[in-house]
């Protein structure tokens, strides 16, 4: 069985719309949310053996701060082919991958992500708010078998959902 955790960015900064899409910042709420959900996945034990990004700054900011919050462990890569906004794209990516660890984290944007959730559940609906992670159990042994309906939703966490309520993750 393979664990898929996706992690849509943080809420990333438009003030400045001359600058390009894959370079935008996040905003100071989104600094917070990313280290959050860090503290989340540790706290959870759910740290991933591998976190792969989307190219674009506000992923690898998103993981990067995630992972140094969260004490992570884990190799983090740059991956060009998760920045993308169809879930198509991000399932062949997925499909494509090779000696990849069966727990990952994979960084990425809207739709593409709730898309993917959905296909993996099997024509599920959901909707990946700025800083949202989700896991999905696949009853697949390789990466290469991963298809449409071979999901299951563990489970899915806002940063809101932590924040509101000053969850505070000491270890």
């Amino acid at each position: 069985m393979l664990r898929l955790i996706l992690f849509r960015h943080a809420k990333s900064d438009w003030s400045d719309v001359s600058r390009p899409d894959e370079d935008r910042p996040l905003t100071n709420r989104g600094i917070r949310a990313a280290r959050t959900m860090g503290e989340f996945l540790t706290a959870i034990d759910q740290v991933p053996s591998l976190a792969l990004t989307s190219s674009a700054r506000r992923a690898r900011d998103s993981v990067d701060l995630a992972r140094r919050q969260g004490g992570w462990q884990c190799e983090q890569r740059v991956e060009p082919r998760l920045y993308t906004f169809e879930a198509d794209d991000l399932m062949g990516a997925v499909q494509s991958l090779r000696d990849v660890p069966p727990r990952l984290l994979i960084t990425g944007h809207e739709p593409a992500l709730s898309g993917l959730a959905g296909r993996l559940m099997g024509g599920a609906r959901l909707r990946m708010p700025t800083g949202c992670m989700a896991r999905i159990d696949l009853e697949v042994d390789d990466w290469s078998e991963v298809a449409t309906g071979c999901g299951e939703l563990r489970w899915l966490m806002p940063p809101k959902l932590l924040t509101r309520v000053g969850i505070n993750f000491t270890r």
